[in-house]
């Protein structure tokens, strides 16, 4: 029945964490015991403000008809605000603001309305993956630039210089980044940000849903920096540091032609999102910001109990993640090791072997553009945590 799909959709990947998410659901309905740290998605619970905001816009009865499509004034308002006084995006107005239903959606507009088929975007590689696929969809090429473990995963301004060509039309990173937990810092945006404006017509998307789960202390917005607000759309949502991933609201901000393009795509495609969910939003960016920070400090103590179980599985070989909550550690020590007849060839082999063996649901690093490595979520409980990890040592050591 292919045949009567589109190509599109036919040459289209299946999103690998979203796969192996559906896996782990499909074999716990069966009564396994499956631990999953495939998905990026908190484990806490939306801060009860938050949840009394959405509560309060019921009650009110002004919020369930169509919303303006690129959000409610108030909202985009607030969502300036915040990046001028948080991210030193001094240029930041209502007007460049577009709220839309998740980051996901709403870089899936900046491409759909910028891409021209045969041009090109530079991904930073590892990289979340969908970004290649809404590229693809959107009629574009993308070339990855690659970062690799010896320097935390983070191309270079040099390596992007270098991948250039007349017809680049963009590039897309994410800081901290999903999946290595990587952070640029101010110097290395700074650099990648003079390689952009030495060349006409290009621009930037700073995919920044990870900001406020940073260990640094130093996020930084490269849409701050001079000359590259006219250059930079920032992407930005609610979902990561308020655990807000079902309500859907994500935004841009972006020079005002773009900001006018996504509005008029997302026109014709969804519309505005849900008035309930934007009025939780306003609550999140205008509320008490300690319930994000205390999320924080929780991951943190996680990645640092993660790291030393990790670091006591032999074979494994991971750095230590900045931000956001994933660890993606390097598995080609167990290329070509065995099992009860099962033989090791690729990180996806790892995966399945430890789904099948440790029941424990992981991504492959193939989906991400680093075919050598996992990415394993520690948005869980730090139970779940310590009996994942201890039955991956176990399920490793086995391979001989």
């Amino acid at each position: 029945m292919n045949s009567i799909l589109s190509d599109r959709i036919n040459q289209m990947e299946e999103s690998a964490t979203l796969a192996m998410a559906k896996k782990a659901r499909e074999l716990k309905a069966q009564g396994i015991d499956i631990i999953s740290l495939s998905l990026g998605e908190p484990d806490f619970k939306t801060p009860k403000h938050i949840q009394e905001a959405a509560k309060a816009s019921i009650d009110e009865g002004k919020y369930f008809a169509y919303p303006p499509v690129a959000g409610y004034q108030d909202l985009r308002e607030a969502i300036a605000k915040k990046l001028k006084d948080d991210n030193q995006i001094s240029e930041a107005k209502a007007e460049n603001i577009v709220v839309s239903t998740g980051a996901k959606h709403s870089i899936a507009n900046v491409f759909m309305c910028m891409i021209n088929e045969g041009d090109e975007v530079v991904i930073f590689s590892p990289y979340w993956v969908s970004y290649a696929e809404i590229i693809k969809l959107a009629g574009g090429v993308p070339v990855l630039i690659q970062g690799n473990l010896e320097n935390n995963f983070k191309a270079t301004a040099a390596q992007l210089e270098e991948a250039l060509t007349d017809k680049t039309k963009a590039i897309i990173y994410s800081s901290p980044c999903n999946p290595t937990g990587s952070v640029f810092s101010k110097e290395e945006l700074e650099a990648i940000a003079a390689v952009v404006k030495r060349r006409e017509n290009l621009f930037v998307i700073a995919d920044e849903i990870y900001e406020l789960i940073n260990f640094t202390g130093k996020h930084a917005s490269i849409a701050s920096f001079p000359g590259m607000f006219e250059r930079t759309i920032t992407v930005n949502g609610f979902s990561k540091g308020y655990a807000m991933t079902g309500w859907r609201v994500g935004y841009i901000c972006a020079p005002v032609f773009i900001a006018k393009a996504c509005e008029k795509m997302q026109g014709q495609f969804t519309s505005g999102g849900t008035g309930i969910a934007q009025r939780a939003a306003l609550a999140a960016i205008l509320g008490d910001q300690n319930p994000s920070k205390k999320m924080e400090e929780a991951y943190l103590k996680r990645r640092d109990l993660v790291l030393g179980l990790l670091r006591d599985i032999p074979g494994v070989k991971t750095h230590v993640p900045e931000g956001a909550f994933y660890f993606f550690p390097d598995v080609t020590a167990f290329y070509g090791k065995s099992v009860e007849g099962y033989t090791v060839k690729s990180a996806d082999d790892i995966c399945l072997y430890l789904l099948e063996k440790a029941n424990v649901s992981l991504v492959t690093g193939e989906a991400f553009g680093a075919p050598d490595c996992v990415r394993l979520s520690y948005a869980a409980s730090e139970e779940d945590l310590i009996e994942a990890l201890k039955r991956m040592k176990n399920a490793l050591s086995q391979l001989k």
